[in-house]
């Protein structure tokens, strides 16, 4: 398992050395242990919880309840993440109808060529997410 001292795993996550150190006096993040300098070492996963406390950041969690959030999500299990990121992508998807709902009358008032361009992005990119999520249920492709 590769290790990365402060200045490296700072570069990855796109922080500062600084940020990275602060985020450790706070307890956000933590060395998987120290080398024979005594420069503290992280491993990879600490990179994915950088990238999680900057997206919580992003949504305007203060320290404080992101440091909360973490160490809720260090005590869940596996099975627990897995029903708890369902539940997020269910509601993600109720919003997105609410939004296709909202963009119907705007649809309807285009002209076909407009609204054809409109959705040739989209319809890859639908397709390949109905194919994920039938693949991570186990129902495999073509079954639906």
């Amino acid at each position: 398992m590769k290790l990365y001292r402060i200045g490296e795993l700072a570069k990855l996550a796109g922080l500062s050395e600084r940020t990275v150190d602060y985020y450790t006096k706070l307890g956000l993040i933590e060395p998987e242990s120290r080398s024979l300098k005594n420069y503290r070492l992280y491993g990879f996963e600490t990179l994915s919880r950088l990238e999680r406390i900057t997206k919580l950041k992003k949504d305007k969690y203060t320290l404080e309840e992101i440091k909360e959030k973490l160490n809720a999500w260090d005590r869940v299990t596996d099975e627990e993440q897995v029903t708890q990121r369902l539940t997020e992508l269910e509601l993600h998807m109720l919003q997105l109808q609410r939004e296709v709902r909202e963009l119907e009358p705007l649809l309807q008032q285009m002209k076909p060529n407009q609204a054809k361009r409109a959705f040739v992005n989209l319809i890859p990119q639908s397709a390949a997410c109905i194919e994920a999520l039938k693949f991570l249920l186990g129902q495999g492709s073509g079954l639906m």
